[in-house]
């Protein structure tokens, strides 16, 4: 079992007055309000909502938020994240140590290799070996989603289409926006080359034909082009640098493709992890559910990119960028433009070979994470492109207003 996931650990049952405690390195405390009918409030005369606050801490170490009691926020804000100490020490009780070791809040010096306090520990260090940025470590670890449906909830909301996004939400801050400068200097404009014409050709593709098989050496192209290693510079035994064709933080390239093959000529539908020196696939093991289904959970339902001949999680190892940029305030964000460098790639390489591309952020991580056999403390996936051929007609809207993709019929 990995050691990440604590299903089956035993709980902590007692404490011994010998083992010393610390508390989680990253923990951050959130005030919340809860909202619930109540039947009572209605008929004393109130509107039946009831609200409620208590805190809430949020530890990217654990799988999800943890409410506290103010007296264990309090105990937890004197208790440090480095030095060893006893509980007693700080006024911390046994049945208060208990309560906080479990939720994986205070973490004990000793414990049963299977218990969950050893699991807490473990998952703790893990967290201090990757050199997070403590607000980029929760931002990353609580806006993942599991079992998400995107779809339904923007139909459940009304915005599902542009009309309804315009009803419910009012006007949208201004396409550019102004600020009352002074007149401007109006610039010229330069003769299109070939490369502004596959720019105007690159739209996001939600129209995939499944009944065609995309050729091995188009797929094998487009690994190459977008996530391939076009040469390296080694720097000492341990130390590689790889040239790619986006650019990367440091020059680290943490980003890694996890592929969802679907309709490849010669490569057996399933899931794998391309190698970006060695230009080769490792076959991973299928998902517990049918293909179709894990793509539609990967993608949060979103069936107009389920089609695609083959999707791409992009999954950085954020301890190799962290290695270099250690508990800094920019670390995390270098890697999201890394993603965002890697898809302009991705939609312009198939551009060129004639096919479709896309690229979703509304994924359900949690999800992915299960099926690719990820650690969510030292990877994670950040969205999910592919790309494939285009359906011969557009049966999900596309954005392509200049018809460089769709030509208007009538």
């Amino acid at each position: 079992m990995p050691i990440w996931q604590d299903d089956g650990a035993v709980p902590v049952k007692s404490e011994s007055p010998t083992v010393r405690i610390r508390r989680c390195e990253v923990v951050l405390f959130e005030p919340r309000e809860t909202v619930e009918f109540q039947l009572q409030n209605l008929l004393s005369g109130g509107n039946g909502m009831v609200r409620s606050l208590g805190w809430t801490a949020l530890a990217p170490h654990l799988d999800g938020p943890v409410p506290v009691s103010p007296r264990q926020r309090d105990l937890l804000g004197v208790l440090g994240p480095s030095q060893w100490v006893w509980a007693d020490s700080i006024g911390m009780h046994g049945d208060e140590q208990a309560a906080l070791v479990d939720a994986g809040l205070v973490l004990l010096e000793q414990s049963e290799t299977d218990s969950t306090a050893a699991v807490h520990l473990a998952n703790d260090q893990r967290l201090r070996d990757s050199h997070w940025h403590p607000l980029a470590a929760i931002l990353h670890a609580f806006t993942r989603w599991d079992a998400v449906d995107a779809v339904k909830n923007t139909v459940d909301g009304g915005t599902d289409t542009a009309k309804g996004m315009r009803e419910v939400l009012g006007p949208p801050p201004a396409n550019t926006a102004t600020r009352g400068e002074v007149e401007a200097i109006v610039l010229p404009h330069t003769e299109p080359t070939e490369f502004d014409a596959l720019l105007l050709r690159r739209a996001t593709c939600r129209n995939f034909d499944d009944s065609r098989v995309l050729p091995l050496p188009m797929f094998t192209q487009m690994l190459a082009r977008v996530f391939g290693a076009q040469s390296q510079v080694r720097v000492g035994p341990d130390l590689v640098f790889h040239k790619k064709n986006s650019p990367s933080g440091g020059g680290l390239h943490p980003i890694e493709a996890y592929l969802v093959v679907q309709n490849v000529d010669g490569v057996r539908p399933g899931l794998y992890r391309y190698r970006a020196d060695s230009h080769d696939l490792v076959p991973l093991p299928d998902p517990e559910r049918p293909l179709r289904d894990f793509i539609m959970e990967s993608v949060g339902q979103q069936h107009w990119f389920a089609n695609a001949h083959c999707l791409v999680a992009l999954v950085p190892r954020f301890d190799r960028t962290f290695w270099k940029y250690r508990r800094h305030a920019k670390g995390y964000r270098v890697v999201t433009l890394e993603a965002g460098h890697l898809s302009q790639t991705l939609y312009l390489s198939a551009t060129d070979l004639g096919l479709g591309a896309f690229i979703t952020g509304a994924i359900n991580e949690k999800h992915l994470e299960r099926g690719f056999g990820l650690d969510p403390i030292r990877q994670g996936a950040l969205a999910v492109c592919g790309f494939g051929w285009r359906g011969q007609h557009m049966q999900t809207a596309e954005l392509d207003p200049l018809e460089q993709v769709w030509q208007r019929v009538g």
